[in-house]
């Protein structure tokens, strides 16, 4: 989907065409959620989910350690999307981040 490339104004457009659940991956762990959909958080930085473990959902890292694989990795991120559907709630709406940005293009017409 084509958003801006800031985070809270990217899931903000993202939600806006209609995506119900966000899958938000995240190198340095950035803090947002969104007010209208869940927003999963996915990093691929072992070191980013050890310090904010309370804030990333899924640690993809475990690829890069060894510890686990991309089908595994990716049927946890499946599985969780399913737990998300049926009322479990990400680590966002845990922490209650509601973000929200729309991002303003300037014409120059």
């Amino acid at each position: 989907m084509d958003t801006p490339g800031q985070d809270i104004e990217s899931i903000t457009g993202m939600v806006a065409g209609g995506a119900q659940i966000v899958v938000f991956t995240t190198g340095r762990g950035t803090p947002t959620g969104c007010p209208i959909a869940p927003v999963i958080k996915v990093t691929g930085n072992p070191e980013t989910f050890i310090k904010m473990k309370d804030n990333i959902d899924i640690n993809a890292g475990a690829i890069i350690e060894g510890v686990s694989s991309i089908q595994k990795v990716g049927e946890e991120i499946f599985n969780e999307i399913i737990e998300v559907i049926n009322g479990k709630l990400t680590k966002s709406e845990a922490l209650k981040h509601r973000e929200f940005g729309i991002y303003k293009l300037i014409s120059t017409f």
